[in-house]
């Protein structure tokens, strides 16, 4: 396990978890030549002594000791930290499924390194817009969306005629989490810890919560237009976004 040093520590790393050294190695090496900094490890029993938590964990399928499928769970238990999972997988439900247990993405090796940091860079920016929006200017501005208009600093939905739509916190939390990442595949997972309101709330209430929102958002139920159904995965929130 490389050791992390105090610059490191202040402007955060990617975790890299996989045991196979050329693969650590390459992938260290490449997201460190481009500002990156790295620190990878070929089991997870290696990072006991490691403090501080990861801006992303890049993780293998499967490592010598551990699932990474059970990993994976056991993060999210805990942590809403991003997650890259990889591995050579055949199996298309295999990855839906580390996508629905909370994997932010799924690569399949062999895996170009560029396409990787690529992917990486996607997920940190969407990150950091999304804790940027939670602190300082989490309440200005808004969002415009098939006429529709969501006001941030007072929380208000308005529909296209103008009429104002009250949102529960729930629905407003669930809203925001869409239309942060429209057009996106996100998982219940994602939306569950967006919509985080009471450490008892079940993972399928998110789907109830989805229910509501289409209610006040759809024109016509039988014929959904703004949040699509991923088969397997999650919920996609399918008109553009303009912010405001």
């Amino acid at each position: 396990m490389e050791v992390m040093d105090e610059h490191t520590k202040k402007i955060g790393y990617v975790l890299i978890v996989d045991n196979d050294p050329t693969v650590r190695r390459n992938v260290s090496e490449y997201f460190s030549n481009h500002n990156i900094p790295t620190i990878s490890a070929g089991d997870w029993n290696e990072l006991k002594c490691t403090d501080g938590l990861p801006s992303l964990i890049v993780m293998d399928r499967q490592t010598s000791r551990n699932d990474g499928l059970d990993r994976l769970r056991s993060i999210r238990s805990k942590s809403d930290v991003p997650v890259i999972m990889t591995g050579h997988v055949p199996d298309e439900m295999d990855r839906v499924i580390g996508l629905e247990l909370g994997a932010d993405d799924y690569v399949i090796k062999p895996f170009g390194l560029r396409e990787l940091l690529a992917r990486a860079r996607a997920i940190l920016r969407r990150r950091g817009m999304a804790s940027g929006a939670r602190t300082g200017g989490s309440e200005r501005g808004g969002y415009r969306f098939g006429g529709w208009r969501l006001e941030r600093r007072s929380r208000r939905l308005v529909a296209p005629n103008g009429a104002p739509i009250p949102l529960s916190k729930s629905e407003y939390a669930l809203l925001v989490a869409f239309l942060e990442a429209p057009q996106r595949p996100l998982s219940r997972k994602h939306l569950l810890q967006a919509t985080r309101v009471h450490q008892d709330i079940f993972d399928r209430s998110v789907d109830v919560q989805v229910a509501r929102l289409r209610g006040k958002l759809e024109i016509d139920p039988s014929q959904l237009r703004m949040i699509q159904t991923e088969r397997g995965i999650g919920y996609v929130f399918s008109p553009p976004v303009e912010r405001f």
